[in-house]
């Protein structure tokens, strides 16, 4: 009898489930007809995630098609609205409405993550975001439409609220960003606030001298001590009553895992992640596998857990895809693990910084040599592999089985 892997999801944890669990099919010499693989997702697209704080963020998307048919991956479009971990089924809404109801003998949950926007008065109306395509596309279009505005210190300034990782990447683009909407005279200004007591608050002692030089270089300020507010039209008011001219609040505060995890009777962490299994399993879900941004798992034995990253996601997923379609065979599953971590943190056009280790990190490279590396993981390392199957499926096994 058929059987049926479903995975929810085709970000870089879904698309490497996907072709983690056909390469272990195709190892096995079962067909494509005994073991059904498909990805439900509301478009065959990847959006690459990471690099939404650049330019044309519109050009973020990696279609997924041509992959999946060298690879005999099915795709279902819609959106997943119930899981039935007891029935074994999902309930996926279609663009047109209709719902359809898919049984699955494995699942594969890798529903990603959203921007959390705690509520801030003003904040939905007059904030801006780069942590999903939609919203990235509306914060270039809102920036493009500057120019048509009068000159004014609002105009020309640019608030980002949040000072992690996301927050510097986008508020170190933006000064070059500005000077090509604007003009080179414009008297630009660009602001970070941060609750906490330092910039970079996850990046240690190491690599902080060096991003607050940077951000110093550009003209970049950052404000501490205080979060945001409220938001107007025309300002941001900061929680120690300091209110600044802008047209534009960028939010980069926090992620949430897909509400999906809450349909599952297993543990959450604050943040929605379920917390998983060494093998990803869903405690009390035999059937459910969670991987990526909905997965809390253990990376190693030293008491460091995943993080909702492009780095995690795609090992994530491989050892996702991987251990369900090995269940399924009869083949032993495997504990996920990823003992290393680094961070390519982009600095401006032609800087970031290198650091490896979780704490305290070392500083490896910077500068210049540091945005060649960057370049190469947004530009190459995180793209699918080619539309061609044994290339792919090389591409997951090095995913699962290649560190830093």
């Amino acid at each position: 009898m058929a059987q049926h892997i479903v995975i929810v999801g085709a970000g870089f944890a879904g698309l490497m489930a996907a072709l983690s669990a056909a390469r272990v099919r195709d190892e096995k010499g079962v067909s494509a007809d005994d073991l059904k693989i498909t990805v439900v997702a509301p478009e065959p697209a990847l959006v690459v995630r990471p690099r939404l704080y650049e330019r044309e963020p519109a050009s973020m998307v990696a279609p997924l098609g041509e992959l999946f048919a060298a690879t005999d991956i099915s795709f279902h479009a819609g959106s997943v609205e119930t899981i039935d971990h007891e029935r074994g089924t999902v309930t996926v809404t279609g663009s047109d409405g209709d719902a359809d109801k898919i049984a699955y003998d494995r699942l594969i949950l890798a529903a990603g993550s959203h921007g959390f926007q705690p509520p801030i008065p003003g904040l939905a109306e007059f904030g801006h975001t780069v942590t999903d395509h939609d919203g990235a596309i509306a914060l270039d279009r809102h920036l493009h439409a500057l120019a048509d505005r009068p000159d004014s210190p609002g105009r020309n300034t640019v608030v980002v609220g949040g000072g992690g990782f996301t927050g510097i990447e986008v508020a170190t683009e933006m000064p070059a960003r500005l000077c090509e909407i604007l003009g080179q005279d414009a008297p630009l200004r660009v602001v970070i606030v941060e609750r906490g007591p330092v910039i970079a608050p996850d990046m240690g002692v190491e690599p902080r001298p060096y991003i607050e030089a940077r951000l110093r270089d550009l003209g970049i300020e950052t404000m501490l001590g205080a979060g945001i507010a409220r938001l107007d039209k025309g300002s941001v008011t900061l929680e120690n009553g300091e209110r600044i001219e802008t047209d534009t609040v960028i939010w980069s505060a926090g992620m949430r895992a897909s509400p999906l995890t809450s349909q599952l009777p297993a543990e959450r962490d604050n943040l929605g992640r379920i917390i998983v299994d060494p093998d990803l399993r869903v405690p009390g879900c035999p059937r459910v596998f969670a991987t990526g941004d909905t997965a809390k798992a253990a990376t190693d034995n030293d008491g460091h857990f995943s993080l909702m990253s492009c780095q995690h996601a795609r090992r994530l997923g491989a050892f996702a895809g991987h251990n369900a379609a090995a269940d399924l065979l009869g083949e032993p599953v495997l504990p996920y693990d990823q003992p290393s971590y680094v961070v390519c943190l982009d600095l401006g056009p032609d800087t970031a910084i290198f650091t490896r280790g979780w704490s305290p990190r070392s500083v490896e490279i910077t500068g210049a040599d540091a945005k060649k590396v960057k370049m190469e993981i947004n530009a190459v390392w995180i793209y699918p592999p080619a539309a061609d199957r044994k290339a792919a499926f090389q591409n997951a096994l090095e995913a699962r089985t290649v560190d830093f």
